[in-house]
């Protein structure tokens, strides 16, 4: 407390005493000297009560905490510490490690475990199917980041997806000390590396296959590689290996017989003496479908934009992409199932009259080289207004669209597009895709938009620089699949002139085992508005084992949602009905058997030590961890850290103060009328 407050105290405590002596003393008639003395101690009180209220004296509180440092411990649930015989050692360390009285006497012990995710351990289980080693150091920063966390890593080092965590520590800046479950021994194992192989194929043609195979060993070795269908061997190939030359890359193609989904299994015989052979075989499937959709973009400029789409499309191996001019394409109009037509100009006057002769669909990109003066006057459908200026938009998502369903990619986070200044008039019923946005304004006008007339389908697109989409998708979510697979929903809807269902299910025609396996379906009424008030269920029949499993739908966002990664691999037919109407609709896939945890036969030792030297740490075999704990208390790093406290907390709280006020002044009204004084 400081001395002016104490002195104010004190002034208060005088002139409060002089108050009541003056009220009570000089100028008091009353005749008792009790009563005089008793009420010049209420009137005292509660002046002095009242005065203090006023001065609010304060006093400074210095509290010091000791903060110890954590202790982070992540450990590998994977189902790979099971198949390298780890798991009962990794339990033992980890329950070592949380329950050692010394180390919780130092640090802030914290215990997690990992798979894809990280999460609080509650049991180990070593059952999870992905681990993503580098995503925990990413979680863990955000935790640990303004604190000391020196962090156990108990692994086996073996990642199946994510960025490289080899180089982790330049973000999480805490030093690492990983136990590797595993050792240094060199297993003789065969082992197909990876596999490429195309999704779809073409009947009557050849499909590639590419396969990597990687030897382990010190002998000359012979083994075999075949590729089984069904019960039939399709293609074989001796196969020959040395110390020196270790791995080959295997290339060859297949017939593409029948339509509809052909399963493979493609294996390495394995030698007589391998440990692991799971790694020797792998099963992969082909779509033999009997068509492909060709498309044209047709252009009068060279732009950036062009390559986009084309990109876009094509990834999606059933599209083909031709790039022409607008009288190029007059003659071979026939043989594409949609056209393009990138910012049209009067050049475009003949293909415009062959499209609507033909009543084809077309998808129209209109930008700042568009002579609009020959738009409005080529088609009755739309016109825009003519103002010889640009203005960038950027996109807002109409998550009401209902002719197909489409997913907001994050359109806000793109950058805007460039696109002719002033508004479109449609002269037919259209819906939005994407409206425009200027800043943080929403504009009541497309930047993207569908309709169709006449079963004709045209998609208006009113800006340019789209490639700048397409990459800022990529930075969004580290691959381009995102905005490829929107731009594939709109030419799939262009393609096709079939009629529009009332239920829609989007699905893949086969998945990998361990994936996250999602089927989405979209429900209109017969206004073909989408209709959220409908109840889904999917009935899956395993075609193998005669089996039948029922799932609901659930509502996310603008579209139904129902997650199957509980399946197991194997055919499967389904079919997707609506509760409340006679609506259904069918389909079938496959789950092919892929175990990516049963690949590994050793831990990464080497990745696991360079972590923990270039973290500062330091790394332990799991039969080797005696000194990790005496590492730990005797790192002089590891201290806590005393921090000191300031409060600053009232003398007296001012509810008291009132308390006393309205005591004080009750009393004294009591007695002054008991005794006749009012």
């Amino acid at each position: 407390m400081s001395t002016e407050t104490l002195i104010y105290i004190i002034l208060s405590g005088i002139l409060a005493l002089f108050i009541a002596l003056f009220q009570y003393g000089y100028k008091s008639k009353i005749k008792s000297s009790k009563l005089n003395w008793l009420f010049t101690f209420l009137r005292f009180l509660t002046v002095f009560a009242f005065l203090l209220l006023i001065v609010n004296p304060k006093f400074e509180q210095i509290k010091i905490v000791s903060e110890k440092p954590n202790l982070v411990i992540a450990v590998d649930n994977s189902s790979s510490i099971n198949y390298l015989n780890r798991a009962e050692d990794a339990n033992v360390l980890f329950n070592s490690l949380k329950n050692n009285k010394e180390l919780n006497a130092k640090f802030n012990v914290t215990p997690y475990l990992f798979g894809n995710t990280l999460k609080s351990l509650d049991s180990l289980t070593f059952n999870e199917g992905e681990t993503n080693i580098n995503n925990v150091f990413g979680e863990l920063e955000q935790i640990y980041k303004t604190t000391v966390s020196p962090t156990v890593l108990i692994t086996d080092g073996n990642q199946t997806f994510g960025n490289d965590y080899q180089f982790a520590y330049d973000a999480y800046k805490q030093p690492i000390y990983p136990v590797i479950l595993g050792d240094t021994i060199t297993y003789t194992d065969l082992k197909i590396q990876q596999l490429n192989v195309n999704k779809y194929a073409y009947l009557k043609n050849r499909f590639p296959v590419e396969a990597i195979l990687v030897y382990n060993g010190n002998e000359n070795v012979n083994t075999k590689l075949e590729v089984v269908k069904g019960n039939t061997t399709v293609y074989s190939q001796p196969i020959s290996f040395t110390k020196t030359n270790n791995s080959k890359i295997i290339n060859f193609t297949l017939p593409a017989n029948s339509i509809g989904i052909n399963s493979y299994k493609l294996n390495l015989i394995p030698l007589d003496n391998e440990k692991n052979k799971v790694n020797n075989a792998k099963n992969f499937a082909v779509e033999v479908i009997d068509q492909k959709t060709k498309i044209a973009i047709v252009t009068d400029v060279i732009h950036p934009d062009i390559g986009a789409f084309k990109k876009s499309i094509e990834s999606n191996e059933q599209r083909s992409v031709s790039v022409l001019k607008p009288n190029k394409i007059l003659k071979q109009l026939n043989d594409f199932q949609l056209v393009i037509v990138y910012q049209p100009n009067n050049n475009f006057k003949k293909l415009f009259g062959e499209l609507n002769k033909l009543n084809k669909n077309r998808f129209v990109v209109i930008g700042a080289k568009t002579d609009l003066n020959f738009l409005n006057s080529t088609n009755t459908n739309y016109s825009h207004e003519i103002v010889l200026q640009t203005e960038e938009y950027q996109a807002n998502f109409n998550s009401n669209f209902s002719p197909f369903q489409v997913d907001d990619i994050n359109f806000e986070s793109f950058p805007p597009l460039n696109a002719l200044y002033g508004s479109i008039k449609f002269n037919v019923p259209f819906q939005t895709i994407l409206n425009k946005r200027i800043g943080n304004v929403s504009i009541q006008q497309p930047l993207l938009a569908a309709f169709e007339v006449n079963k004709q389908r045209e998609v208006v697109l009113l800006g340019e620089d789209i490639w700048k989409w397409r990459a800022q998708s990529y930075l969004n979510s580290k691959s381009f699949n995102e905005f490829d697979n929107f731009i594939g929903k709109l030419i799939q809807y262009l393609a096709s002139n079939k009629q529009r269902n009332r239920l829609n299910v989007d699905y893949e025609s086969f998945y990998i085992g361990n994936s996250n396996i999602v089927i989405n379906a979209q429900f209109f009424d017969k206004n073909y508005v989408f209709d959220d008030r409908e109840t889904l269920t999917i009935l899956v029949e395993d075609k193998l084992l005669e089996r039948k499993f029922e799932f609901p739908f659930v509502l996310k966002n603008n579209n139904y949602q129902v997650g199957l990664s509980n399946l197991k691999p194997s055919e499967y037919n389904f079919t997707v009905r609506a509760k409340n109407e006679n609506i259904s609709k069918s389909g079938s896939f496959t789950i092919l058997e892929y175990n990516v945890e049963q690949q590994f036969l050793n831990a990464n030792v080497t990745k696991l030590q360079q972590l923990a030297t270039n973290s500062s740490g330091k790394s332990y075999f799991i039969d080797k961890t005696n000194d990790l704990i005496n590492d730990l208390m005797s790192d002089n790093r590891y201290v806590s850290i005393q921090k000191s406290k300031k409060n600053i907390i009232s003398l007296i709280d001012w509810k008291f103060l009132l308390a006393i006020i309205a005591l004080s002044l009750s009393a004294e009204w009591f007695l002054r009328k008991y005794n006749g004084l009012i």
